[in-house]
């Protein structure tokens, strides 16, 4: 008896489109040089949550083959810098996200117009960063860069995030501001040139603790 086909009526199991997402994902070494990323598709990467709405962060993505040749000492040399298609530099906010500085009010002022909602608002947000505004606003970064790799790995395009670099260069290089931001983290954007390798992960009955 022939095989039933499948119904085209019937949706993917989101559950199992994920996973094949984060199977893709992973931090290419190896970029195709000759491919380049559309502006679009770069456009879309860049779309990050954050907590609160605060966004407390500002992206530098660097194009230019030329800026990327003279940014590669700054990052240990490393070959992804100049072989991606580009390099999303993500910046973390720093003075200007301390509470008392109205920064915070004015974004949050977006999603609240009630002074009483607002209030309550700022004292969760003082609770948030703890008198470490800086620590707070560099997770948050870094939790963006993850959403970015996610989003990238959904349209078939490969990642791979750098903590590899010596902020003072990277910063002289790129004009960055250091008293306004702190360089987070970098993050390579492009096309691999290889097969994926293999990946080795533990199982989970070796890392979660259920109580």
């Amino acid at each position: 008896m022939a095989a039933t086909p499948p119904d085209a009526s019937t949706p993917p199991d989101p559950r199992q489109a994920f996973l094949e997402v984060l199977r893709f994902r992973y931090a290419c070494k190896d970029f195709d040089e000759g491919k380049r990323v559309p502006r679009g598709d770069l456009e879309y990467i860049l779309e990050a949550p954050s907590s609160l709405g605060l966004e407390p962060w500002r992206f530098v993505v660097v194009e230019d083959h030329a800026l990327r040749r003279h940014l590669r000492p700054a990052c240990w040399n490393q070959v992804q810098i100049v072989s991606s298609s580009a390099v999303i530099v993500i910046l973390a906010l720093k003075a200007e996200l301390a509470p008392e500085t109205g920064y915070a009010r004015a974004m949050l002022r977006r999603l609240l117009h009630a002074d009483d909602e607002l209030g309550e608002a700022m004292e969760i947000y003082h609770q948030i960063v703890h008198g470490d505004v800086l620590g707070w606003s560099v997770a948050q970064c870094h939790i963006a860069a993850a959403n970015m790799m996610t989003a990238a790995a959904v349209i078939g395009i490969d990642t791979c995030p750098m903590g590899g670099f010596e902020p003072e260069a990277v910063a002289d290089v790129l004009k960055i501001d250091r008293a306004r931001f702190a360089i987070a983290l970098l993050l390579a954007v492009g096309y691999r040139a290889q097969p994926q390798p293999p990946k080795h992960r533990l199982p989970l009955s070796q890392l979660v603790d259920y109580r």
